[in-house]
């Protein structure tokens, strides 16, 4: 996936402009920033579901398309309603084959491929039951199974974590990280709390004030890179593995330090 001289505004406000980038197969790529810094823009000019005021994106060599079987996508987590008429299996389905129009026979193929996916992202428990009666966690893995059905070339996942424990944070992420690296799948991991899988990042895109940084996040999550995105004094604490950000402007509600 490449972006090249990418510019995009927000009625007068710049998100970002001359951003050149390239993220390879097999990548784990973190994208951070403030609130209305661009990270959900940023994603769905991935999707194709926004035009870039300026510049190209590009996947697998061809101008990005909306529906595109190639690339797979991790929405936020958000609860089904308890009445929705729906199985665990049934939304995993969707992935495989919910780009065909009218009535479908189930053939044994796609029961094979339902349910191998159920046992990659540990649903088989639970496979048959209503998904509005299942945890946001076991919920956020049947997306994550739904996504992976295409065996898309990039992963795009927009905030995946929020709203879930830490036993299900972990679940989820470590499911990600699988198949970007079992798979060699890019990942586009938008998040506003990195610490979750800095294990597994191996670069960061930053966006903050119309400006970004690209880089490991050991050389982008510095005291002196945020300091002169943020035009501000910012400190960075790095303790145990995990990152601490302290003094961001008031602002914004950015952080990287778990509640």
């Amino acid at each position: 996936m490449s972006l090249r001289g990418a510019a995009l505004s927000f009625g007068k406000r710049t998100l970002w402009k001359g951003l050149d980038l390239d993220i390879m197969p097999g990548e784990f790529f973190a994208v951070l920033g403030p609130n209305g810094s661009g990270k959900t823009s940023f994603l769905k000019v991935l999707l194709g579901l926004q035009a870039l005021d300026s510049g190209t994106a590009r996947v697998d060599g061809r101008p990005i398309a909306r529906g595109s079987r190639t690339l797979g996508y991790i929405p936020q987590q958000k609860s089904f309603p308890p009445e929705t008429p729906l199985r665990a299996r049934d939304l995993v389905g969707l992935g495989v084959d919910g780009h065909r129009w009218g009535l479908r026979m189930r053939s044994r193929a796609y029961n094979e491929r339902v349910d191998g996916l159920l046992r990659d992202v540990g649903a088989e428990s639970y496979a048959d039951a209503p998904v509005g009666l299942l945890s946001g966690g076991e919920q956020q893995r049947l997306r994550a199974a739904q996504a992976l059905a295409t065996d898309p070339t990039v992963l795009l996942c927009d905030e995946p974590l929020l709203s879930l424990d830490l036993h299900h944070q972990q679940a989820v992420s470590s499911l990600i990280n699988r198949q970007c690296h079992e798979k060699n799948s890019a990942v586009v991991f938008v998040t506003h709390e990195i610490n979750p899988v800095i294990e597994y990042v191996d670069r960061v895109l930053y966006l903050a004030d119309g400006e970004f940084r690209v880089g490991t996040p050991e050389d982008v999550m510095t005291s002196e890179v945020l300091s002169d995105l943020y035009r501000s004094p910012v400190e960075v604490l790095h303790s145990n593995g995990r990152i601490v950000v302290v003094g961001l402007p008031d602002d914004t509600t950015h952080h990287h330090e778990s509640a």
